[in-house]
């Protein structure tokens, strides 16, 4: 029953309705999302005779790689947007309506990537809009001080991601073998379409919540806003005509390019809150210092592991033997793996924290996540080494995918609760978008270490990112001690402050 409501209103588990409609519109859109990436890598690299674009793999993975990196990088403008122009609803509205155009495009059967090129930049552009409202949306189902219910009905709207991004890749997967791509990602849109329709259907149940921004802009600055985005636009596209038109345009330059300016974004931020004027106190800076360290540690970490949809997915079609229980599977197929294990083991590692209370603190989370990332490339290194006399038994990835998500758990939910208690009080509303920086600055460089393999061998190349994930796993837990104590700093001024500061 919903607090406020009449006593026979229907409730989705004990939680507001509007719980059910955010719930199906995530779970569809995360359909989309897992679906397409499990086989866009694997589509770029295939050869035009099998309805392919004919890249190399290593130009596959940077561009899936700063794909990805901008999806997350778009989640703060995005938020920006809904909290001054559209508002939250009518925001997530707009970016599942172009996210679904995306996939239309790409769904269309034609041998160019104009396409191909278009689908993706409207997919990246719905889901800033999209990504971080429909979670802010959540949030606000429930009365300020109903921390426990609203804790509940994030995990139940998690539950929707898990669901839609284990089933995305059999259904999408299967569709696509054989060189029907575009069979593939006309499912990935019908999946859109569809939350699209239940959260249309199911607007009367969210009871006003997104419907006004946050802080409106005022006429003026509108008008300031809508300059300044056309002469953005204007520019960047004036830059790539002449790019494109002087003859050096090639897309691994481009990915390199992007991949730069993706790490000055970080780099350029932190800067400007720790040395603009913003009135930090002695507390909330030595909080920040504490948290570039671990921002760069959590970069690392999706370095390697946000390589499942292209180094991974390119071994387990090219090395493996596609062969569960019996069953045969697509490479794609492999990329369910993942959200199977998190959906699993999620209640292992929340009590597993519960129990361990204080005595296991962030930055030791950060130490195992970054190892066991590492553990899982070392695996790697040796399925590939066996690999190279021969197709190896798929279960290797299984392995790997299993070691992966017990440092997954350990990283992303304390990542977004560390973010959220180390923010300074002038930032509090845009810090959950630099922790999704963080996982774009990781994609992004990750897309580019398939360059190593041009001057290494493959067993090589996964020994080497191991040895970068266990060294910085090293060095952050011989910090970790300095770390806990800067990030008291922060909370025992914080909590001698009161609820002025909370």
């Amino acid at each position: 029953m919903t607090s406020g409501t009449g006593a026979r209103e229907k409730t989705f588990f004990g939680h507001p309705s509007g719980l059910a409609t955010l719930f199906g519109t995530e779970m569809w859109e995360r359909f989309s999302w897992y679906g397409l990436r499990a086989i866009l890598a694997t589509f770029m690299a295939a050869s035009p005779a099998m309805g392919g674009l004919g890249l190399t793999q290593q130009t596959a993975t940077a561009v899936v790689g700063i794909y990805g990196a901008l999806i997350y990088l778009v989640a703060l403008p995005g938020g920006w947007v809904a909290d001054r122009i559209l508002g939250a609803r009518r925001a997530v509205l707009w970016g599942g309506f172009i996210i679904m155009c995306g996939h239309i495009s790409m769904a269309i059967p034609v041998s160019t990537g104009a396409f191909v090129a278009l689908g993706l930049l409207l997919i990246i552009t719905g889901s800033g809009l999209l990504k971080p409202n429909i979670s802010a949306m959540v949030g606000k189902l429930y009365p300020e001080d109903d921390d426990a219910r609203r804790d509940a009905g994030f995990s139940i709207f998690y539950l929707g991601i898990n669901i839609g991004a284990f089933v995305a890749p059999l259904i999408v997967g299967w569709l696509a073998a054989g060189g029907r791509w575009h069979l593939g990602f006309s499912a990935a849109a019908v999946g859109m379409a569809l939350g699209l329709t239940q959260y249309v259907l199911g607007r009367r149940h969210l009871r006003g919540v997104g419907d006004e921004p946050g802080h409106r802009l005022s006429p003026r600055e509108r008008r300031h806003f809508a300059l300044a985005l056309a002469v953005a636009v204007v520019v960047v596209g004036a830059v790539l005509a002449v790019w494109v038109a002087s003859g050096t345009f090639d897309l691994d330059t481009f990915a390199l390019a992007v991949t730069v300016i993706i790490l000055i974004v970080p780099v350029a931020y932190f800067g400007y809150i720790l040395f603009g004027s913003h009135n930090l106190t002695p507390g909330e800076r030595s909080g920040m210092k504490a948290y570039i360290w671990l921002f760069v540690a959590a970069a690392i970490f999706w370095m390697l592991y946000d390589l499942a949809p292209t180094v991974l997915l390119f071994f387990a079609q090219d090395r493996t033997d596609l062969t569960l229980f019996g069953i045969r599977i697509t490479a794609a197929t492999t990329q369910a793996f993942n959200p199977l294990f998190i959906a699993l083991l999620v209640p292992v590692f929340a009590a597993l924290w519960v129990k361990l209370g204080n005595r296991v603190t962030a930055p030791h989370k950060f130490v195992f996540a970054l190892f066991m990332n590492g553990l899982s490339f070392v695996v790697m290194a040796l399925a590939a080494q066996l690999a190279a006399h021969g197709r190896i038994s798929v279960w290797w990835l299984v392995l790997v995918y299993l070691v992966q998500v017990f440092g997954e758990l350990a990283m992303s939910p304390v990542g977004l609760s560390i973010t959220s208690k180390l923010a300074p009080q002038a930032f509090k509303g845009q810090m959950l978008g630099v922790w999704f920086i963080a996982i774009s600055v990781g994609d992004a460089v990750g897309g580019q270490t398939a360059r190593l393999k041009n001057y290494m061998s493959e067993p090589m190349y996964f020994l080497t990112l191991a040895g970068i994930a266990i060294a910085a796993a090293v060095v952050l837990f011989m910090f970790v001690g300095r770390l806990d104590a800067m990030i008291g700093e922060h909370h025992e001024e914080a909590a001698s402050a009161g609820p002025a500061a909370s």
